[in-house]
């Protein structure tokens, strides 16, 4: 196993990437990509089954785009997943390491996702099977992207990954379009009216729902209705109308048509308000393993200066302050330092102040002067890494130690490269946040050399 949950094969000298096999396998294989140093391909005849498969326990096992590992047991995932990290960090970082703590395992392995997006589209995706079954299937769907196609999404039936009523309200919101004869989803020509649906649940049991759609419809509110009636758990109900050229609605408005226009997690005895444009680690439980272990990396005594760089909406700052003397959180997204703000007052947390900019200008030396020098920085930044400004600032400032919690032990391991001029790692500890897919969270704690 290699990156992105791929197989690698070697063929004389020719280096072979394969999707959908496990260790073991012997296969015949399909190119599918030629490159100079590479080849891709995938299975298209299995010889012999390698013994690390298991049985998948989704119906949807490798039509859908997510869960790509339900193949293999899960403790053989963790294994993979801690090669993983070992192999970015010495490969990539190539910096000296203490050795590796065991991987924390994800409280839930299924139904542990708080969120999940899903997609209408007039044109559903066929399998194999329903085509040559021959017979006339409906084809407007509401479901998940196949793999690495944006214009093809599979009806599903049951998902495995979010707690009821979620898959309830899909089949409800599907069945009452097609009863209704409302217009689907065109992805290639973005016509239509249902364009997607989203999610959320919270461990309060806080339940909301937004439905976005391409344009205003006469259809809008009786649907709004219908599921405010079906389900009356559904403490937020929202829509945004979006005809723009991607899904993403950060700079629309979200209407709030019934309850309110959030919803609560809790944590530790505090509550953490997530709105439709929040964000949130997808899986509760495995949220809270990870902040207490970034907390312990941390060792805070009560006494320190923390900064919080990518603090998104405070989620890590105000876990942390009760046990810190003051904290400063700087995120990069303005209405996500609002929320952070909010969590605090919601909180009676009184020790944190939030900034809004982009980290490598907001981060430099006037900031540092009018704040102090960190004890501790935690850093918790997007897949693509911390900015070669950031990573200069942060040897600028000399923090006694940095807390770094990564999604992408890549770009996490260039980054150790950089700060190992001043810094060395002494702790290092994965955590599975995402089971059956190859996604891996790891903090590692660094100290002045």
């Amino acid at each position: 196993m290699v990156a992105e949950g791929k197989c690698l094969v070697r063929r004389d000298n020719l280096v072979i990437f394969v999707t959908g096999v496990a260790p073991g396998d012997v296969v015949d294989l399909r190119v599918v990509k030629a490159k100079k140093s590479f080849l891709e391909a995938v299975a298209t005849k299995f010889h012999k089954y390698s013994d690390l498969r298991v049985e998948p326990f989704c119906q949807h096992f490798g039509t859908c785009g997510g869960c790509k590992w339900q193949h293999l047991g899960y403790d053989t995932q963790l294994k993979f997943k801690q090669q993983q990290v070992q192999d970015n960090l010495q490969r990539i970082g190539k910096v000296a390491l203490p050795e590796i703590e065991p991987i924390q395992h994800s409280p839930g392995r299924t139904y542990y996702r708080n969120k999940l997006e899903y997609t209408f589209s007039h044109n559903g995706w066929l399998t194999n099977e329903q085509i040559q079954a021959g017979e006339e299937i409906e084809r407007r769907v509401l479901g998940f992207h196949t793999p690495n196609r944006f214009d093809k999404i599979i009806d599903v039936q049951h998902c495995w990954l979010q707690p009821e009523p979620s898959n309830e309200i899909r089949l409800a919101v599907r069945n009452y379009a097609h009863e209704h004869n409302l217009p689907f989803n065109n992805l290639v020509t973005q016509e239509g009216f249902l364009r997607n649906l989203i999610i959320r649940t919270a461990n309060t049991g806080d339940l909301m729902v937004i439905l976005q759609c391409y344009y205003a419809h006469d259809a809008l509110i009786p649907l709004l209705d219908f599921l405010a009636a079906k389900f009356p758990n559904i403490t937020s109900l929202n829509y945004v109308l979006n005809d723009k050229g991607n899904e993403t609605f950060h700079d629309l408005d979200v209407v709030c048509y019934k309850g309110e226009p959030y919803i609560h997690e809790e944590m530790e005895g505090l509550r953490f308000r997530v709105g439709p444009k929040s964000f949130y680690q997808t899986n509760s439980e495995g949220a809270y393993n990870l902040y207490k272990l970034t907390r312990e990396f941390a060792g805070l005594t009560g006494t320190e200066l923390v900064y919080d760089l990518y603090t998104g909406a405070g989620t890590i700052a105000n876990f942390v302050a009760r046990q810190a003397r003051h904290v400063v959180g700087v995120e990069y997204v303005e209405s996500a330092v609002k929320d952070a703000y909010l969590n605090s007052e919601i909180n009676n947390v009184t020790n944190t102040e939030f900034y809004a900019g982009d980290m490598k200008d907001v981060l430099n030396a006037e900031f540092i002067q009018k704040h102090g020098r960190p004890d501790v920085v935690i850093t918790d930044p997007p897949r693509a890494g911390m900015h070669p400004d950031v990573v200069a600032r942060l040897l600028e400032m000399r923090a006694p130690r940095i807390v770094y919690v990564s999604c992408n032990p890549a770009t996490q391991a260039r980054d150790l490269e950089m700060l190992d001029e001043a810094y060395k790692v002494v702790r290092v500890r994965p955590v599975d946040m995402f089971p059956h897919t190859h996604h891996v969270e790891n903090v590692v704690l660094l100290e002045l050399k």
